[in-house]
């Protein structure tokens, strides 16, 4: 038996990619950890009244990235333990990961979740990544290689 109170939490978020002529590029967002370590995620969040987990994968991502996209597809989900030490709560957290395409924005047009945003190189995301299940969900989609 836990010494915490469990409870479950849902969120959802995207893998945006853009095939490019030198390769597969990714979107990834930055954020401090408690001991103050910048973590490269992607991004996502919790869904809202009345939301399924698509349209909150669409806002969540435009909401850290400033980037509007559409989903291409479905990646999977993920679920992992956490101790949220405000609350001494056990979560059992479930995130739903789609796969995006870029439409229109800027990374200049987010909201101040994040503490950085990036397009990277399918490879260098992959080892940026803090979280090994998202970089199982990343390695799902498999990087274009460059034409030659």
């Amino acid at each position: 038996m836990s010494r915490y109170p469990t409870r479950h939490a849902v969120s959802a978020g995207g893998l945006v990619i853009d095939d490019r002529p030198s390769g597969r590029w990714v979107l990834l967002i930055a954020r401090r950890n408690q001991a103050g370590t910048m973590q490269w995620t992607l991004p996502k969040g919790g869904l809202e009244e009345g939301e399924d987990h698509a349209a909150a994968a669409i806002r969540e991502v435009r909401e850290e990235t400033g980037i509007e996209c559409v989903i291409t597809g479905e990646l999977g989900v993920v679920d992992y333990w956490f101790v949220w030490r405000d609350d001494g709560v056990r979560y059992h957290k479930y995130v739903h990961y789609f796969t995006m395409r870029p439409l229109t924005g800027s990374l200049t047009g987010r909201d101040d979740e994040a503490d950085d945003v990036a397009w990277l190189p399918f490879d260098e995301a992959m080892a940026r990544l803090a979280h090994h299940n998202e970089r199982q969900v990343v390695g799902r989609a498999t990087p274009v290689r460059p034409s030659r």
